[in-house]
């Protein structure tokens, strides 16, 4: 992977509690993971906000009462075909 240098300004309190945890030398591999983790998060917040709307509860009547009951109808269906099956 290449890598670009560049200069970040932070506060000394927030540098000196990293170089705690992780040392002097590991500051720049926490500080990317850690931004890697909130861009991670950051662009799960904007495919949610995107998808807002999408589902439609008219498109999906079968979920009117509740998901727990139709995954409950759909599996005892699904049971009664087995029976019929294997009988």
């Amino acid at each position: 992977m290449s890598t670009r240098r560049t200069h970040i300004v932070i506060p000394e309190t927030l540098a000196t509690e990293i170089d705690a945890l992780v040392g002097k030398r590991g500051r720049s591999a926490f500080l990317v993971q850690a931004a890697e983790k909130e861009l991670l998060r950051l662009k799960q917040i904007q495919a949610l906000e995107a998808a807002t709307g999408a589902w439609k509860d008219k498109d999906h009547p079968e979920l009117k009462q509740g998901a727990d009951k139709w995954v409950r109808k759909m599996r005892r269906e699904y049971e009664q075909h087995l029976d019929r099956v294997n009988n």
